[in-house]
C-alpha cells in the first residue's frame, strides 16, 4: 500500500497518476511532475491518498512547483502557441491535407514534435523545410489514429462526460460487436461508437460481468423451479444478478435473484458438458 496522486498539464487534460512522495499537495496546487523531457509543472486535480493497489513504479514527484517553473511552463504555454498557428498557417499555405492536432515543443531535444490526423498519404518534405525555418528548430511530424486524434484533443462522450481516453483511459484494448451482443445492446456501429468513429471503449468495462452471468445462469427458455414456483426464463437482468420467470401456474412474471433459481438437471448437464 502507498499514497497517489493525480495530476494534469492541462485543464480536462489527461491525468497522470504519480507518488506524492513526502508532499501532501492539496487539489489546484503546481507540483513537478518527472517526465522523458525532464520535469514539468502539473496542476493536482486528486489530492493524494492511500490506495490498495500496488503503487511500485508510478513517478515520483519533485516537489512543489517554483515561481521560476511556473515561469518556464508560461513560456512553453507561448511556444506552443505560435508552434500551432504557425504550423497550420503553413498548411494551408501548402494545399495539405492535414489537421495539426497538438505540439510539443522539446527545447532539451533541440526539436518540435507536431502531432497530425489526415485521411490521406501526405508529402510533407517541403512543408517540413519551411516549419524548420519558420520556428528555428527541428521539426518532426508524427500521424495519429482515430482513437489517438480523440485523446490528444479530448471530446464530450455520449454519456455527457469527457472520453475515456482524453482523461484516463492509457491503454486501448480490442473492442468487437460480440461484446455489444452479449450484453445486450444495439449491433449499430452508429449507436455505440465514440467520438472517434470507432466502438466505444466503455463496451469493455462490464463485458467480464456479462460473461461471468451467463456462464452461470439458465439460459432464456429453460425450466426451471423458483422460490415463486416452476416457470421459464424468459429474461435476464445482468446487474441485478436476477432473472426473469413466466410462471407456470398463472403466466405472471417474476424477478427471481439468480441464486435462488434452480434449473432442470438435464439442461445442467448439457450446460457442463458443452466444449468451451
Amino acid at each position: 500500500m502507498g499514497m497517489l496522486c493525480a495530476v494534469t498539464f492541462s485543464q480536462n487534460g489527461q491525468l497522470h497518476y504519480a507518488d506524492p512522495g513526502d508532499l501532501r499537495p492539496e487539489v489546484g496546487e503546481m507540483v513537478m511532475l518527472p517526465t522523458e523531457q525532464g520535469a514539468v509543472a502539473a496542476r493536482v486535480v486528486w489530492a493524494a491518498e492511500y490506495s490498495s493497489e500496488d503503487t511500485d513504479g508510478f513517478p515520483k514527484l519533485v516537489g512543489m512547483a517554483t515561481e521560476a517553473d511556473l515561469a518556464a511552463t508560461e513560456q512553453l504555454r507561448r511556444i506552443k502557441a505560435r508552434t500551432l498557428v504557425a504550423s497550420r498557417r503553413l498548411i494551408r499555405e501548402h494545399g495539405l491535407l492535414m489537421k495539426v492536432l497538438s505540439v510539443d515543443p522539446q527545447l532539451a531535444a533541440g526539436k518540435t514534435v507536431i502531432y497530425y490526423s489526415s485521411p490521406e498519404t501526405v508529402d510533407f518534405r517541403s512543408l517540413l523545410r519551411d516549419l524548420s525555418a519558420t520556428l528555428g528548430t527541428r521539426i518532426e511530424l508524427r500521424q495519429l489514429a482515430a482513437r489517438d486524434s480523440v485523446r490528444v484533443t479530448g471530446a464530450i462522450g455520449s454519456c455527457g462526460r469527457d472520453t475515456c481516453c482524453s482523461t484516463f483511459l492509457k491503454d486501448f484494448e480490442p473492442i468487437t460487436l460480440a461484446m455489444a451482443r452479449d450484453q445486450d445492446l444495439p449491433a449499430n456501429p452508429m449507436r455505440i461508437s465514440g467520438a472517434c468513429g470507432r466502438l466505444m471503449c466503455c463496451l469493455k468495462y462490464e463485458h467480464p460481468l456479462y460473461q461471468d452471468f451467463k456462464a452461470t445462469a439458465p439460459a432464456i427458455g429453460e425450466e426451471v423451479d423458483s422460490p415463486a414456483g416452476p416457470g421459464k426464463v424468459v429474461g435476464h437482468s445482468v446487474p441485478g444478478d436476477s432473472v426473469v420467470i413466466k410462471q407456470a401456474a398463472d403466466g405472471s412474471r417474476q424477478v427471481c435473484p439468480k441464486a435462488s433459481v434452480c434449473g432442470s438437471r438435464k439442461a445442467y448437464e448439457e450446460r457442463d458438458l458443452t466444449p468451451g
